[in-house]
């Protein structure tokens, strides 16, 4: 009985890890003005499920936009908490790979919804000096997706 119990409480323990970044989530931005970024960008990039870092849990997909002010994606990631937007300056595609360049990479802020997201970029961060976008799970250290840009 004591099992069950436990195992119930860690069942519901992971279901509102998993739910309460959906149901806290802003509204999304339009798909009209995630195209406007888009359509003013200097980079576009690809995210995909098949990275060797990303899983059933863990993925992003969808076209990605970068230009000097604004970093957009039209399309998901998968939902889960505290999700950060780094720019990187070489190729990664798991969680090994980015920590060793996480000291060298740009943590642009926070993406709060999980289907077409956009982040500014902070001012004294060059674009043109990294070549892909992430998106990794600060409290959980996970490798989400990236995608090449550059």
């Amino acid at each position: 009985m004591l099992a069950s119990h436990l195992a119930v409480l860690l069942t519901g323990f992971a279901l509102g890890i998993y739910l309460l970044p959906i149901l806290t989530a802003p509204m999304t931005p339009s798909e009209a003005l995630v195209q406007s970024i888009a359509g003013q960008s200097h980079f576009w990039g690809q995210f995909r499920r098949d990275l060797t870092g990303s899983n059933l849990l863990h993925w992003g997909e969808g076209e990605i936009s970068v230009d000097k002010q604004t970093i957009a994606l039209m399309s998901k990631v998968s939902p889960g908490p505290d999700y950060k937007l780094y720019l990187v300056p070489e190729f990664v595609e798991n969680e090994a790979q980015f920590l060793k360049v996480k000291a060298r990479s740009a943590r642009l802020g926070d993406i709060k919804t999980f289907e077409n997201f956009i982040v500014p970029v902070r001012d004294g961060v060059d674009v043109a000096q990294y070549t892909m976008v992430l998106v990794w799970c600060e409290t959980f250290s996970e490798f989400i997706s990236a995608a090449k840009y550059r």
